[in-house]
């Protein structure tokens, strides 16, 4: 029973004597179970106080770096501020950086000012190409923790991923919409706002993936390289819906969802679904009007504490955990089963 602790620190503990203790840890028998469980309490126990002396007057200054949206990016900023009392006792400030386009090389640039300038960790969402992995590396060669967040660098040096299991995500909005198109002719317009983007590619492999196996006959026509801008968006969905009649559904993976339905409406075309991501301000208006079919959502509460909690961990701050974290539960959502909050003030 490995631990750091002094026999008669968790004698005191536990309320046993030293020696009973010190027979449970060495194994020398004559000691009830209920005692022996009694002394691991105890140990567990000064662990988890431990931690919290460990914490109580730490700061974690963090930096947030994300190419997105600004309706994502507020949303992202407003999960963490929530988020930070439920880190105490120890106290993480932040700092944020934000972008909705660009090139690499500027968002490159960004991280390794941070690596010279110093952090003590960096939530990243960004493309994934080699310019980008490369600057996590210099990051965590500086000792800076990096944590990418809803899109993955899986070939750069980052401590971990968090988020969505976007594979199963991109199956998901497949079955439903399958579900709701039924045998209705009908050909689905993806939306995708950048092909670097990991996540994007891996709904999308699996949107593709389980039309195939469901609706081989369903036709697919994506839209790409609008950044999940209105601006951008809408012309290249009204230029895809002029050749196409026949495109009745929309499989949004990137965003942009006014602008896409703005272009149905221009041309007095019916989107019969439309199945989105993240309850962003724009999404739940929309799926408060009944514009959209569903969203895919996610607790981006929960993602940002379990992103600080591994940058925590990379710091030495709280317990190694060996065990891979999960994935972020995929919730559906429906105008029927919107988050309080979000029916009450209609922010995402």
């Amino acid at each position: 029973m490995g631990h750091p602790f002094p026999i008669r620190e968790i004698a005191r503990q536990a309320g046993l004597s030293e020696a009973t203790v010190d027979r449970v840890l060495n194994g020398r028998g004559g000691v009830r179970e209920s005692t022996a469980q009694e002394v691991q309490r105890a140990i567990a126990d000064l662990d988890r106080q431990r931690t919290q002396v460990r914490l109580v007057g730490r700061t974690f200054m963090i930096d947030i770096v994300m190419q997105a949206p600004e309706r994502f990016t507020t949303a992202v900023r407003a999960a963490l501020e929530a988020e930070l009392p439920s880190l105490h006792p120890a106290v993480l400030r932040s700092r944020f950086h934000f972008r909705e386009r660009g090139p690499v090389g500027e968002l490159v640039g960004i991280l390794d000012r941070i690596a010279r300038r110093g952090s003590q960790g960096v939530i990243l969402k960004a493309p994934d190409v080699p310019e980008v992995a490369a600057a996590v590396d210099r990051l965590v060669a500086a000792g800076i923790p990096v944590v990418t967040l809803v899109t993955d660098l899986p070939a750069s040096g980052r401590l971990a991923y968090v988020g969505i299991d976007n594979r199963a995500a991109g199956a998901t909005a497949a079955y439903l919409l399958g579900q709701w198109l039924g045998d209705r002719p009908g050909h689905v317009l993806t939306t995708v706002s950048r092909g670097f983007f990991r996540g994007e590619e891996e709904r999308e492999m699996g949107f593709r993936a389980a039309i195939r196996a469901q609706h081989p006959v369903r036709r697919l026509v994506e839209v790409t390289d609008s950044d999940g801008l209105d601006v951008t968006q809408y012309d290249l969905v009204l230029a895809a819906l002029r050749d196409d009649p026949g495109i009745k559904a929309v499989y949004s993976i990137g965003g942009g969802n006014v602008a896409t339905l703005d272009a149905f409406d221009a041309l007095k075309r019916s989107c019969e679904v439309f199945i989105a991501h993240d309850l962003d301000h724009d999404n739940a208006w929309l799926l408060r009007a009944g514009r959209l079919s569903a969203v895919l959502h996610h607790d981006l509460r929960q993602d940002m504490r379990r992103a600080c909690r591994v940058i925590m961990r990379g710091q030495g701050a709280l317990p190694a955990d060996t065990a891979p974290a999960p994935p972020s539960p995929i919730q559906v959502v429906t105008p029927y089963n919107m988050p309080p909050e979000l029916v009450v003030s209609g922010n995402a």
